[in-house]
């Protein structure tokens, strides 16, 4: 296992000390070594099954039984307090789209687990199609296990659309009628993905951009925390979680892939790993190329 620690990141107080770890293996081995109910938050994005260069395409009802041992070990290991968060888009067969999530709803919800939030991830680039609509979203289910989980709103909070706006009249009259730190983001996130022109760009052709997890583990988990990755690619959960003080730890069977993340962990610690800032406008008028 690799590990790295991380420290300096800046909390207005204290450093942060986070670390990364990464395993080559298959999940199903590497999460049967997870001690039970050790994680606050899963967050992964499992292969679509559209035979991509890092998957097998199977049968459909394959694919389906095998996620179905995925999770009911993801939720084996989850804390009471923890969350899961299975980020899908669509399986597609001869230009029919089947929604993974809507296949996979029974498969989380027999586990007795409440999901929270189907959460849209909108982003503006991605293959044009000519026989249909062009997909351009994909879905994060976040799902908890009990009523008493762990969520802090204050941290995701987003910039308001008119934050001097004010009570015009009643008790309240003239004070701010909006929350001075920002407004709930909502179920739709709007996060360019990954694509050529992306600062985090690597050799993996479907990877998480950081800012997305970064919102799951500020949300979801407290510092210190373990946040879980059973598919994990090229590690951008694993550096979400570091650098916010949580271990984030994953599996990925791809020795290329463990390549790249152990190197990404290692830029990360000495402050040479290029992110997008978590926050920064998709579209900025006044900067070059629209500041991508």
């Amino acid at each position: 296992m690799h590990q790295l620690r991380i420290d300096g990141c800046d909390t207005g107080h204290v450093p942060i000390v986070g670390s990364a770890h990464i395993t080559e293996a298959d999940n199903l081995d590497y999460l049967a070594s997870i001690e039970s109910e050790s994680v606050k938050l899963v967050v992964t994005s499992p292969p679509y099954n559209l035979g991509k260069d890092y998957e097998r395409r199977s049968p459909l009802d394959d694919y389906l039984a095998a996620q179905t041992k995925v999770v009911a070990e993801a939720v084996r290991v989850l804390h009471p307090a923890g969350s899961i968060c299975w980020q899908v888009g669509n399986y597609v067969d001869n230009g029919e789209i089947v929604p993974l999530d809507i296949l996979l709803y029974d498969t989380f919800a027999k586990h007795d687990l409440k999901l929270r939030n189907r959460i849209v991830w909108h982003f503006g680039h991605g293959l044009h199609c000519s026989r249909r609509l062009s997909g351009r979203y994909e879905t994060i289910l976040w799902w908890t296990k009990t009523d008493d989980y762990t969520w802090h709103l204050d941290p995701i909070r987003v910039p308001s659309k008119y934050p001097g706006k004010r009570h015009f009249k009643g008790p309240r009259a003239g004070e701010l009628s909006g929350n001075p730190l920002g407004k709930n983001p909502s179920d739709v996130w709007e996060i360019p993905n990954v694509k050529s022109n992306h600062p985090e760009k690597t050799t993996h052709p479907c990877q998480f951009p950081i800012e997305l997890v970064e919102r799951l583990v500020l949300s979801m988990t407290d510092e210190g925390d373990t946040v879980l990755d059973p598919y994990a690619g090229v590690g951008s959960a694993q550096i979400a979680a570091a650098m916010h003080g949580r271990t984030g730890i994953g599996c990925e069977l791809d020795a290329s892939y463990v390549a790249v993340a152990r190197e990404r962990f290692a830029q990360l610690a000495d402050g040479t790993l290029r992110t997008r800032p978590m926050g920064k406008p998709v579209y900025d008028p006044n900067l070059p190329n629209g500041g991508h």
